[in-house]
């Protein structure tokens, strides 16, 4: 027996699904000590909204940072953009949290976004025109990218106490990067901007002075550290990024992220502690679906992106348009098989369902004429099958039940029924105090 408690949250969608509200909500409800950041990088984007007003997006933070006391721990596949760290704690510092780098644990090994990373990564999407894949331009994909491609030159977060050896890295990625772009046309200000930085020699040391916060305050941290601080008696409570539907290897290629969603990839994070310990596995989703960027979205209804305010993302920027979509009864049936056994769910944008008119998608009818009523998962990560699914669903004519969802109550049964899962929590509004119990939720009128 331990007398740790360990939770994870998992998105069961695209992404925006209400993590960084529940984690907040749970940290409160649930005492939580640390959340740990398992995948991902810089471009999560969790809101949370506090009754007073307050409002962050938690990008590399954890979402409880708003508790006092609760630190973040960003464990080894955590992609690290240290400058954009020192931005959101600076951020944070205007919202009242001034000692968010004094509760950040930061995995040595954990691989790190550069400026060279992110020009790279924009130039690519760039040249990929109208098969743009939604890239978030932050350089994540690219780092992972090039991590595997030359894992000798990779930079740890570790790397960055011993300035030699980084500026060294960093050299050699720049040149082989600007090597890959060299003969890249400029067609705007924009790519001739990313362009120069693959030319400016004199960038890394400076990004290495910029950088120099970072590791004063946080500096790397050991797994045996990480792994002391997250078997302190509570909670800790594991944020997922994005959703399962983005997942590298089960999202729908290559509209997809370069980071793996799942209850596995959560336990392998533990284990790489030396913890342990049972999981409570928790998804999350909304009361529809959304989506922010390219990539198919069968039940898209532009009535949808009208009726349902999105205060906290925008149609501009690299990601695109964000779009809604009704509740996906075949894209839901996926999303628990790809991500694992589940103990229960989390339900967010449950006040949307009375102002909607939402309905239930139960099936697809394919371009053959068929119906659909769910999709085959792989039984080993393989990309072409995942690319065979999104053409299909690029061609899906979803199946809609005849009426509305009537009521809150009625859509959660509906997904409990689909899932046999709890839904345990359901949130009526961005605040902590807008989320309600299973027992509330299921006699709301």
């Amino acid at each position: 027996m331990t007398s740790t408690r360990y939770v994870s949250l998992l998105g069961l969608g695209f992404g925006d699904c209400g993590k960084g509200r529940f984690t907040d909500f749970l940290c409160g409800a649930w005492g939580a000590h640390t959340v740990v950041r398992f995948n991902g990088g810089a471009q999560a984007g969790h809101n949370v909204v506090l009754a007073d007003g307050r409002h962050h997006t938690f990008s590399q933070f954890g979402a409880g940072s708003f508790h006092a006391g609760v630190a973040t721990v960003l464990a080894s596949p955590v992609v690290v953009h240290p400058t954009a760290l020192r931005v959101e704690a600076d951020v944070l510092q205007r919202a009242g949290v001034p000692d968010a780098f004094a509760r950040l644990f930061v995995d040595a090994r954990c691989r790190v976004t550069t400026p060279f990373h992110q020009a790279a990564g924009r130039l690519r999407e760039w040249a990929r025109g109208a098969a743009a894949h939604g890239s978030c331009g932050v350089g994540v994909g690219e780092t992972v990218r090039q991590a595997l491609a030359s894992p000798e030159t990779t930079l740890h977060y570790g790397d960055l106490v011993h300035p030699a050896r980084t500026l060294d890295k960093l050299e050699a990625l720049r040149l082989a990067l600007h090597r890959e772009f060299a003969n890249l046309v400029p067609s705007s200000a924009d790519v001739a901007q990313e362009l120069s930085v693959l030319v400016d020699a004199s960038l890394a040391p400076r990004w290495l002075d910029a950088v120099q916060p970072c590791l004063r305050q946080s500096p790397p941290a050991s797994a045996d550290t990480i792994g002391e601080r997250l078997a302190l008696p509570g909670t800790v409570l594991f944020e997922g990024a994005q959703g399962v539907l983005l997942d590298e290897w089960r999202g729908f290629h290559p509209h997809t992220t370069w980071s793996t969603v799942s209850t596995a990839a959560v336990e392998a994070v533990l284990r790489d502690m030396g913890i342990a310990a049972p999981v409570q596995h928790l998804g999350v989703l909304r009361s529809h679906l959304t989506r922010h960027g390219a990539g198919p979205l069968p039940t898209h209804d532009h009535r949808l992106d009208a009726r349902l305010a999105e205060p906290h993302n925008a149609d501009e920027g690299w990601q695109g348009a964000f779009r809604r979509g009704h509740p996906d009864a075949v894209l839901l049936r996926y999303a628990l098989a790809a991500a694992g056994p589940l103990d229960g769910l989390l339900a967010s944008h449950l006040d949307a369902v009375a102002q909607a008119d939402l309905r239930w998608c139960t099936g697809y009818r394919d371009a053959d004429g068929h119906t659909l009523s769910s999709l085959p998962l792989s039984d080993a990560p393989d990309l072409d099958h995942q690319h065979t699914l999104t053409r299909l669903l690029e061609d899906a004519q979803p199946l809609y039940e005849s009426n509305p969802i009537a009521s809150a109550p009625e859509w959660v049964q509906c997904v409990e029924a689909l899932s046999g899962l709890p839904v345990r929590f359901g949130a009526f509004g961005p605040v902590r105090e807008a989320v309600r119990a299973r027992d509330h939720l299921l006699c709301l009128d």
